[in-house]
């Protein structure tokens, strides 16, 4: 009698080994999206819980296209070192703070200049500007914007006069960005944050066309920003410049705030106002709090990659603003500085409105009129040679991504310049700065160029 023989077959699944090895690759890859996804959910709130608000603001039609273009980031959210405290904590404790500050009085207050003149800011010349540096003597009084009537509704200002604590602020001029609503606010946030969008004609056109805003209204308001038309014909020609205003002067448009934000069109904000103030300028003790820029440490490399990038198209005016900053004690940044780097990412500005502070903010917009509206390059020079400095925190680019999503500006017809002639070649860059043309700067222009290549 025969034994019966056993026999056993493989899996059909495993019979082919390439249909078994793009099966546990499958299955990796989708349990890894499925980890770094959750993960970096997890990573933007580390924190205890802080009741957001759950549904949208604002609800926009497909054809406005909000959320088009936005710039990937290759760095990890769980790589920033910023922590929040409970939304309630914090929203108790910043309360406390306002309500403190009110009783106690404000404090000791700029004076500023007043006049009518052509020009917004005076456009004083390099040796006024500079008198006013030193703010040892309280009764100076600092130019600072106004020269000319800023072309606002009286409905407007008396609203912006009202807000009274925290205010948001961000500007579109030109029809050059999109407006992107805050993303996970708490339940107390809008009653209690000021969002305010200065807009020009040709952007207010565009949300009209969209049906975002209806201009039969004497007010606008989309979502959580409170729109405000500023008519730009008697201002400056660059729309960029414009911005500057509100992005600078905030602390004259806004008398009675405590503290602001400011947000380029350009991000958007994934992170509510309060954790911002609370954890970048309240825990940190500071009056500004501001990004460390992603690449530059020095300002002339800034400088190039301006004139590279065009950036700004009047070459000759970015080597005279060098020159000069050169000349007036501009020094290459190196250890021995109080901060980690000259170059500012400023795209998210946060202040805490006092003496020092607004004393900053007059200085950059005096010498941001004077020369152009690149914030970046004026910076460590009116930071470095200011009296009294304010206390400055310049955190991590990672944080900046952590809290904040970027996104590309409108396409333009013409490409992304900001006006003017093109450069007829990049090389003009480097025959700028590096060839020694620069004149006093070419010590530090040589200091630079060795330390950025070492």
């Amino acid at each position: 009698m025969g034994k019966a023989v056993a026999t056993f077959s493989k899996p059909l699944l495993c019979q082919s080994k390439l249909l078994c090895f793009s099966l546990l690759y499958l299955l990796s890859a989708l349990f890894s999206a499925a980890y770094f996804t959750f993960s970096a959910t997890r990573c933007i709130f580390r924190s205890s819980p802080f009741d957001p608000i759950q549904s949208p603001l604002f609800s926009y039609p497909s054809s406005y296209g909000e959320h088009k273009h936005s710039i990937p980031t290759t760095r990890s959210s769980c790589n920033s070192p910023l922590y929040f405290s409970d939304y309630f904590d914090v929203f108790d404790e910043i309360q406390h703070i306002l309500a403190n500050s009110t009783s106690l009085g404000l404090p000791p207050a700029l004076r500023y200049k007043q006049g009518n003149t052509d020009s917004f800011g005076g456009n004083f010349n390099i040796q006024k500007r500079l008198s006013y540096f030193d703010y040892s003597d309280g009764e100076i009084e600092i130019p600072c914007g106004f020269f000319k009537h800023f072309p606002i509704s009286t409905f407007d200002r008396i609203s912006m006069e009202k807000c009274d604590g925290v205010v948001v602020v961000s500007a579109v001029f030109n029809d050059h960005d999109k407006i992107r609503q805050p993303r996970h606010l708490g339940s107390k946030t809008l009653d209690h944050v000021c969002f305010f969008m200065f807009v020009d004609d040709a952007t207010l056109n565009r949300l009209h066309y969209q049906n975002l805003i209806s201009k039969k209204s004497n007010s606008y308001k989309i979502g959580a920003w409170r729109i405000v038309k500023v008519s730009v014909e008697n201002l400056y020609q660059n729309a960029a410049m414009n911005g500057v205003i509100p992005k600078y002067l905030v602390h004259r448009l806004f008398p009675n705030t405590k503290y602001s934000i400011w947000v380029d069109a350009k991000l958007q904000l994934v992170v509510d106002p309060l954790f911002l103030i609370h954890s970048l300028v309240v825990n940190e003790n500071v009056d500004i709090s501001i990004s460390k820029h992603p690449f530059f440490v020095h300002t002339m490399e800034e400088a190039m990659a301006t004139a590279r990038w065009k950036k700004w198209w009047d070459v000759n005016g970015l080597k005279i603003q060098m020159e000069t900053y050169c000349e007036n004690g501009l020094q290459p940044w190196n250890s021995n500085k109080l901060y980690p780097t000259d170059v500012p990412d400023s795209a998210l500005i946060l202040r805490k409105h006092g003496l020092a502070t607004n004393l900053f903010s007059c200085l950059m917009f005096n010498e941001l009129e004077a020369f152009n509206p690149r914030d970046q390059l004026a910076f460590a020079y009116v930071r470095d040679k200011m009296k009294p400095k304010p206390k400055l925190n310049m955190f991590e680019v990672e944080v900046l991504e952590q809290v904040a999503v970027e996104y590309r500006h409108n396409l333009k017809l013409g490409g992304a310049g900001v006006g003017g002639p093109k450069l007829k070649r990049a090389a003009a860059t480097s025959d700028l700065f590096v060839n020694g043309t620069c004149g006093k700067c070419e010590g530090y222009l040589l200091s630079m160029w060795g330390e950025s290549h070492d």
